[in-house]
């Protein structure tokens, strides 16, 4: 598959990205090219696509399915199987969302929870801000997991509207 200098660019940076988000570079790179792709792409041809070997395809794919950003198809006549990129940007923000939450908020929220127990137990002096930490993010999960249940055209109307409002108080005169 011939790729165009913008998806090209897109693929590369996605690669970039990802590396940021939690998955190699190649996880991403597949990810960004099965998005683009107009069809279902099988290894082969995305190893030859990206210049990477066939054994690293295999396993950024088993990953990328793991994350659910990745599926497989079948085509009629041919044994391989193919891989889709999910489509729906919102369902990848999520998805992505709900990964790095699992690999990093949840591990870190479990230790602070740890760490609140030793230090009111102990009665270190560090208590009260440990506590302070961990009752930050229990808000932010909960406020995560409320997010997560509104409709995304809902969230993207409440967006644009927050973004009005800050817009019109941005212009306000101050007083004074």
């Amino acid at each position: 598959m011939k790729l165009s200098p913008a998806s090209e660019k897109f693929v590369l940076h996605w690669g970039e990205m990802g590396a940021r988000w939690g998955v190699n570079r190649t996880q991403g790179q597949i990810h960004a090219l099965l998005y683009l792709a107009d069809r279902p792409l099988n290894a082969e041809e995305i190893a030859e696509t990206l210049s990477v070997a066939r054994s690293n395809v295999s396993n950024s794919l088993k990953e990328l399915q793991g994350w659910g950003l990745v599926k497989i198809v079948h085509t009629m006549g041919d044994r391989r199987d193919h891989f889709i990129g999910i489509q729906d940007v919102w369902e990848i923000f999520l998805l992505i969302l709900e990964g790095r939450r699992k690999r990093e908020i949840d591990p870190t929220v479990s230790v602070m929870r740890e760490c609140a127990k030793e230090a009111e137990a102990s009665g270190d002096p560090a208590k009260d801000k440990v506590r302070a930490m961990l009752d930050f993010l229990d808000v932010m999960l909960e406020g995560y997991e409320q997010v997560k249940q509104i409709p995304p055209q809902a969230l993207l109307q409440l967006m644009k509207m927050a973004q009005q409002m800050q817009g019109a108080m941005m212009s306000k005169p101050k007083p004074g």
